[in-house]
């Protein structure tokens, strides 16, 4: 999983959510989405050995790239067009949800400000995209 997110509250909040869960391995962090792009795009060493994220948390109010702008990046390019990618934001603006479902996203949360609800959205969004969402091969 990669969640891509800038605010180091709600990076710990859904760490601390999926942790008590053991169907995730591994969760990698990027806080912008020029690091999102790098992770999965990237030329480097590091990038050619690493698998494709089976499940992508993107954050859309990001430093340097926003979400929207990564998302397309993510639906343009065969490698990645079919990775499940979940939009986690605190945005309800009506323009942001358009364009992310223009895009092919394949969920839209609001966060939640209360801390208890928060955990638990974080745990259902994980559960059924780890375990029960059954993705395309390759």
């Amino acid at each position: 999983m990669l969640l891509v997110e800038d605010d180091p509250n709600d990076i710990e909040l859904i760490q601390l959510a999926l942790e008590s869960y053991n169907f995730i391995n591994e969760i990698d962090i990027v806080e912008d989405g020029e690091q999102a792009l790098e992770y999965l795009f990237g030329r480097g060493e590091d990038t050619a050995r690493r698998d494709l994220p089976r499940v992508i948390l993107l954050d859309l109010k990001l430093p340097k790239i926003n979400g929207i702008q990564v998302l397309e990046a993510i639906r343009r390019d065969p490698r990645t067009k079919n990775i499940v990618v979940v939009v986690m934001t605190s945005s309800a603006e009506d323009r942001d949800l358009q364009a992310c479902y223009n895009l092919g996203v394949n969920s839209y949360i609001i966060k939640p400000f209360d801390f208890q609800q928060f955990i638990e959205i974080a745990q259902q969004v994980g559960c059924y995209w780890m375990m029960l969402n059954q993705p395309p091969l390759g």
